[in-house]
């Protein structure tokens, strides 16, 4: 049992793990902190440039065509999971603070590089991922402020995130994705022989935007705010959060008869939330004063999420095996 247990834990696990205690015990500061921001924004362009290459043109078509799936993953993102949220944030458990950050991470877009690194890694369609968490983050830029607005009281005006969001978006996202797609005549060959770099570049990009992101944080003081119980209860709710959406996209997809490649979309892209949108979101909706507690919930459960859907990708990838016998 215990060997079972811990042949879970494999070196990526272990290595996210450790990524986490790092940031939180050395934090990047001053000169650091740019050079690490620069080097996970590197990470995610290679990425996105990497698997542009590798997918085929059909493979694009068809992703894009998939509109039942993008539909699914978008009701997940912006209905079931905002009715989790408003849940939660009503229990008398947390303070306002606390509770309005947990309905503000349910009203973030999903992911977009982890989303797709664990669709390629459990061997989803990673061409209708890259549609499904691109369209999630376009539409978000406008639909997070206004359920924000909607949901959550006293927030400032949505500022001036737009533009900076859609402008990450373009250059970092999919720009590089159709610079390296139009480039496959020439480099997809080479791509596919190495796909070990592919693998590198996926696991690459995620340690280093936890990294670089957990750490900015800490350097804010998040953890002299919050005492041991609040972020006991943050937790466990995170976890009953996850819980649920795991297993609502997964049944979602089975109750549609989705493929297996597009039901592992629906579970990796209908599940998270983005932390890279939520903290600079934070922001500029929050009062400067609330952003700290206000995104402790988003670390929380961008770090849950990686690590669950890391053991469940690898479960996959490795034997087929369904998320609930991968958790």
């Amino acid at each position: 049992m215990i060997r079972r247990i811990l042949s879970v834990f494999e070196p990526f696990i272990l290595t996210l793990v450790g990524t986490v205690i790092l940031a939180s015990l050395l934090p990047p500061r001053g000169v650091w902190a740019g050079i690490f921001d620069v080097a996970a924004d590197i990470g995610i362009v290679a990425l996105f440039f990497l698997h542009g290459a590798k997918l085929s043109r059909d493979a694009i078509v068809a992703g894009m065509r998939n509109w039942r799936l993008h539909l699914a993953v978008f009701a997940f993102t912006y209905l079931a999971f905002p009715v989790l949220g408003l849940g939660i944030s009503a229990l008398p458990l947390l303070s306002g603070t606390l509770a309005a950050g947990m309905l503000f991470l349910t009203l973030l877009p999903s992911t977009v590089q982890s989303s797709i690194a664990f669709t390629a890694m459990a061997r989803g369609n990673v061409a209708a991922a890259v549609c499904s968490a691109s369209f999630s983050n376009l539409i978000g830029i406008v639909l997070t402020p206004l359920l924000v607005a909607l949901l959550i009281q006293g927030t400032s005006g949505p500022g001036g995130v737009s533009m900076q969001a859609v402008e990450k978006i373009l250059l970092q996202l999919l720009l590089p994705f159709v610079v390296g797609h139009l480039l496959r005549p020439w480099i997809g060959g080479w791509v596919t022989r190495n796909k070990k770099l592919v693998t590198t570049v996926d696991r690459g990009s995620i340690l280093l935007v936890v990294f670089t992101a957990f750490g900015a944080a800490v350097v804010e003081g998040l953890w002299s705010k919050v005492s041991g119980g609040d972020l006991a209860i943050v937790m466990l709710l995170c976890c009953v959060l996850l819980a649920l959406v795991l297993g609502g996209t997964w049944g979602a997809a089975r109750a549609m008869r989705l493929p297996r490649e597009d039901a592992i979309v629906l579970l990796f892209c209908g599940s998270k939330k983005s932390l890279a949108s939520g903290v600079p979101m934070a922001g500029v909706l929050f009062a400067p004063t609330e952003v700290g507690m206000i995104i402790l919930p988003v670390m929380l459960f961008h770090q849950l999420q990686l690590i669950a859907c890391a053991v469940i990708a690898r479960r996959m990838e490795q034997g087929g095996a369904e998320p609930a016998a991968a958790t």
